[in-house]
């Protein structure tokens, strides 16, 4: 009988001893299948096509069903690397082959996307989870977090739910938070047949009437040539635009250049004889730096009508420079001017980056502006989908909540 024994004995060591359990090769093995998943999820979402920004909305249903914070970082940081791909290649552009600021920007921003959504992961599923989420999302959508807070899943609202305005905007907050739960199936089939429903019926929003946004391909001499001949160019290009109907015209940012009173007046003597009120891209230079506008021209008034709130970071926005005493820098206007009055119609202007982060776009629609306006001058983007983003990101925000839509854009 002892051998018996003595061999139940050992049997029941052996199987108690400790080694790989199945639940733990499949975490491992769940790892780099959920990293590989936010890195298509977030090309995908974010390749400049309108239509595909709901495949975003599948970031938080991998975030939730990572197995440890360190998963949860890495899909983070695949999924948002992904969607900025374009920026490092965009700065060494933009400051001639000088890779380090793009790199430094990607850097910070992707630090603070992983930073917050790896310590709000929790591995415990309920609602605690779902509000963890909800709480990162609010992060990123707001300063400080949300200076940096591109590729946002929310941007997808207009795309889901057109025409539905802030009721849109609460449905895919609930959808995001659905997907964190185990009722993730119903949120998926429901989310996926309303993107069906909307690519389906989906139409460009519409342009209001006597209004024409102008692009150019003027690369990097939009801004930095400021002769005669090219302000009289510009003039001649918005009367050609303005003889086939239009009243109201809208360039690109930093059209103009610098904005002067010489510059006013030139342009003001272009448009005499003419009822065209012309919206440009300037910048406005002052002793502590300068400010990125749009102005409004007209052959009675030259005046700045919008100052940027939020310029890119790092190549425009610098605040170390005020920290340390220096000057130069674009300023930020954060909260000022969501909207802006013109001819009787408000507006909700966004200059270039503010399409790419979430605040600048829904303060402006807390004032219920008649217009959205979107410029960009994205010469430095060549070779990218950056721009391509900007557009179906002012896009989106135009179809949420049913606005006309006037964009003018530089290459």
């Amino acid at each position: 009988m002892t051998p018996d024994i003595s061999g139940r004995y050992r049997t029941a060591a052996f199987s108690a001893s400790p080694g790989p359990s199945s639940l733990s090769i499949r975490n491992r093995r769940r790892g780099p299948v959920l990293v590989v998943l936010s890195i298509v999820v977030g090309t995908l979402g974010w390749s400049g096509t309108v239509l595909t920004l709901p495949a975003a909305m599948i970031l938080p249903l991998l975030w939730a069903k990572s197995p440890s914070r360190l998963v949860a970082a890495a899909v983070s940081g695949g999924y948002f690397l992904a969607a900025s791909r374009g920026l490092p290649q965009g700065v060494a552009t933009f400051y001639a082959t000088d890779l380090w600021p793009g790199l430094l920007l990607w850097v910070m921003a992707s630090a603070c996307f992983i930073t917050v959504h790896a310590l709000l992961w929790t591995q415990h599923p309920g609602k605690g989870r779902l509000v963890r989420y909800l709480a990162a999302a609010v992060l990123m959508g707001v300063p400080p977090f949300g200076i940096t807070g591109w590729a946002h899943p929310m941007t997808a609202a207009g795309v889901l739910f057109p025409g539905w305005g802030w009721c849109g905007l609460v449905a895919t907050a609930a959808s995001i938070a659905m997907m964190t739960s185990r009722n993730w199936p119903a949120a998926v089939i429901a989310m996926g047949g309303f993107w069906l429903w909307s690519a389906a019926t989906w139409t460009e929003p519409s342009l209001p009437d006597g209004w024409k946004g102008v692009d150019l391909e003027l690369g990097q001499s939009l801004g930095r040539e400021s002769s005669l001949e090219h302000h009289r160019g510009q003039i001649a290009t918005v009367r050609a635009r303005a003889a086939e109907g239009s009243r109201f015209i809208v360039l690109p940012e930093s059209a103009l250049g610098f904005w002067t009173p010489t510059v006013a007046r030139l342009w003001q003597e272009g448009l005499r004889g003419s009822d065209i009120t012309v919206i440009a891209g300037a910048a406005v230079i002052e002793a502590a730096g300068y400010d990125n506008v749009m102005v409004a021209i007209s052959a009675d008034e030259a005046r700045v009508l919008y100052r940027e709130r939020m310029p890119v970071p790092v190549s425009m926005w610098q605040p170390w420079r005020a920290w340390t005493g220096q000057s130069g820098g674009a300023r930020a206007h954060l909260f000022a001017n969501p909207v802006v009055e013109l001819d009787g119609a408000m507006i909700a202007p966004l200059i270039c980056y503010e399409q790419l982060i979430l605040w600048p776009a829904l303060q402006s629609m807390l004032h219920f502006p008649d217009i959205v306006i979107a410029t960009g001058n994205g010469w430095w983007t060549a070779g990218t989908s950056i721009v391509a983003i900007q557009q179906a990101s002012a896009i989106a925000w135009a179809k949420l909540f049913n606005r006309p839509l006037v964009t003018a854009f530089n290459t």
